[in-house]
C-alpha cells in the first residue's frame, strides 16, 4: 500500500526500514506517549522484531510514514474482534525532527479514509494520554471528536494517567 501526500507517503513497512526506525523511535519523548510495547531504548533487535510482526498482519493495518529516502514514523490500527469487529484503535508516532509540520494530521486523515474504504470499519478511536496536547490537536484537526476521559487508566513512566477518548465514525 502507498498513499502520497506533499513530500511524504504512507506505505507498507520494509525490512530495510529497521535502521531508520531505530534512528527516530529511540526517543524518550516519543516513548512517553505510547504503550510499553514500544520499547525505550529502541534497538535494532526491537525494530527487526516489529517488522517481522507487522509483515504477517492480514489485513495490513500498520504502515510507515516516510520520505522518499526513509521511514520517519508509523501509523496503524488494531482492529477489534467479536462485537468490536467494525471498530479499530488508531496509534501513531513520528520522529521528533518532523514534529509541528502538519505531517501527522495529514497522515491521520489519510489512514482514516483508507480504513473506512478498505477495512470495513465504521469507527476509529484513539486514546492519547493526558498532557499529550500535540496528539489531541492532531486528532481534532483530523475530524475526531472528544468522547470522554478514562480516569487513572494508564500507568506510564512511574505515573498513573488519564486517557482521553477521541473517535471518528464513518459517515
Amino acid at each position: 500500500m502507498q498513499i502520497r501526500f506533499s513530500d511524504y507517503m504512507i506505505r507498507s513497512w520494509k525490512m530495510d526500514d529497521a535502521p531508520a526506525i531505530v534512528k527516530y523511535a529511540n526517543n524518550k519523548k516519543i516513548w512517553r506517549n505510547l504503550r510499553d510495547a514500544f520499547p525505550h531504548p529502541y534497538s535494532l533487535t526491537d525494530a527487526n522484531g516489529f517488522l517481522m510482526k507487522v509483515g504477517s498482519h492480514d489485513p495490513e493495518c500498520v504502515f510507515a510514514i516516510a520520505t522518499k529516502e526513509q521511514a520517519i514514523g508509523g501509523i496503524g490500527m488494531v482492529i477489534g474482534e467479536d462485537v468490536h469487529r467494525y471498530s479499530a484503535e488508531l496509534g501513531y508516532w513520528l520522529g521528533e525532527t518532523f514534529w509541528n509540520q502538519g505531517i501527522m494530521t495529514q497522515a491521520v486523515k489519510l489512514i482514516t479514509a483508507y480504513a473506512f474504504m478498505n477495512l470495513n470499519l465504521y469507527r476509529i478511536c484513539a486514546e492519547p494520554y493526558e498532557g499529550n496536547k500535540a496528539s489531541v490537536r492532531v486528532l481534532e484537526k483530523a475530524g475526531f471528536q472528544y468522547e470522554g476521559r478514562s480516569r487513572a487508566s494508564v500507568y506510564k513512566d512511574g505515573k498513573l494517567l488519564d486517557q482521553l477518548v477521541y473517535a471518528k465514525v464513518k459517515q
